[in-house]
């Protein structure tokens, strides 16, 4: 019902909330099908590594709420880097760079185990995530934005982050259902329970890292270069 009154809305009203031939620009459908690819993966990441630090290593909310200041200062770092380097790069590159350290972070956590420690088995993780997210995410907010005009610029921006919260709302349950799935089984056998959750998890990164690498295939295929281009000269305005 939702979809009908949401193309009905496109195809009879003189006015329309929704144009859908702005999706008619590839680089535009690239970057919110690579906003859904890295929200599903991202989202439940953070959940299950939020339930690792307080059931496996034992943290206090307190302290896991500090435990992720590495990954946050990170990010801050990142995200003005990265837009000093689309300027100079382009976004295609930078977003292929930060695609791989996203990869690799992700990689790295599928290694966590039952008598881990925060600085062993999560900083070094944290830390490539975050350069990860900081060289993806400020490419795919200027890809999502190029060549699009100002009457549509509201519309493109809504869109990108409506993608990004599906994604991650879609991502936590997959990966929250693959992780319970298998711990619970594990916990039938008689497998003790931070080794059944952390076995859970690091199976649920797994699926997280296969949705990262997806992320290569519309970074490559579906962002063209003449519109990257534009968005990377907005960036790099004053008044962008």
């Amino acid at each position: 019902m939702a979809v009908f009154l949401f193309v009905e809305s496109k195809s009879k009203s003189k006015s329309p909330l929704v144009l859908l031939g702005i999706f008619r620009r590839r680089t535009i459908t690239g970057a919110n099908t690579l906003g859904l690819i890295l929200g599903t993966a991202i989202f439940g990441m953070f959940f299950l590594l939020s339930l690792y630090m307080q059931q496996v290593l034992g943290f206090s909310p307190l302290k896991t709420g500090v435990g992720y200041l590495g990954i946050a200062l990170t990010i801050i770092v990142i995200a003005g880097v990265s837009q000093a380097l689309v300027t100079r790069l382009g976004v295609r590159p930078v977003l292929m760079t930060g695609l791989v350290l996203l990869s690799v972070g992700l990689l790295y956590f599928n290694w966590i185990s039952p008598d881990g420690s925060y600085f062993g088995d999560l900083f070094p993780g944290f830390i490539l995530v975050g350069i990860g997210l900081g060289f993806s995410f400020i490419p795919i907010s200027i890809a999502a934005l190029s060549g699009v005009e100002d009457r549509q610029a509201e519309l493109a921006s809504g869109f990108i982050n409506t993608t990004q919260q599906v994604g991650g709302a879609l991502g936590l349950a997959i990966l929250i259902t693959v992780a319970t799935t298998r711990a619970n089984g594990l916990l039938e056998t008689g497998t003790p329970p931070p080794v059944a959750f952390t076995d859970g998890c690091r199976l649920a990164f797994w699926v997280a890292l296969g949705f990262a690498v997806a992320g290569f295939l519309p970074a490559a295929v579906l962002l063209r270069g003449k519109e990257l281009r534009a968005g990377a000269t907005v960036a790099q305005s004053p008044t962008a």
